[in-house]
């Protein structure tokens, strides 16, 4: 119960890092250029390039941060069974080596084709 949660989570956090990524500016462009040059004047509370690119990056830097702990968290969230031994250490089953295979080869066996019976033209009279 508690793995799904935080599984759905996760989930959210990944579709909002990459929106805040993708709203990023580049090269110059993006949202901060876009909300600094839009009529929106940055002494009257609008959002400027300047804070508008901190705030990305700082949104950025919280959601990588809050996915790397889930992921963490949701290791240990996991519901285990309590088998006693994981697979490796029961070992593979042991197979009777001794009675020979009753599978047949994937190689068609080859017969030597019989041998070539020569006539002996000797009836030449010249």
């Amino acid at each position: 119960m508690l793995y799904n949660i935080i599984i759905a989570v996760i989930t959210i956090i990944c579709v909002l890092l990459t929106l805040v990524v993708l709203l990023q500016n580049g090269q110059g462009q993006g949202l901060s250029g876009i909300g600094g040059g839009g009529g929106l004047d940055a002494g009257a509370g609008g959002l400027g390039a300047r804070r508008t690119a901190d705030l990305l990056s700082r949104a950025t830097s919280i959601l990588g941060g809050a996915f790397l702990v889930l992921c963490v968290l949701a290791n240990f969230a996991i519901d285990r069974q309590q088998s006693g031994n994981s697979v490796l250490q029961q070992g593979a089953p042991i197979n009777d080596i001794s009675a020979p295979s009753q599978t047949q080869s994937a190689v068609p066996v080859q017969t030597p084709p019989p041998p070539a019976t020569t006539e002996d033209n000797s009836n030449d009279d010249n």
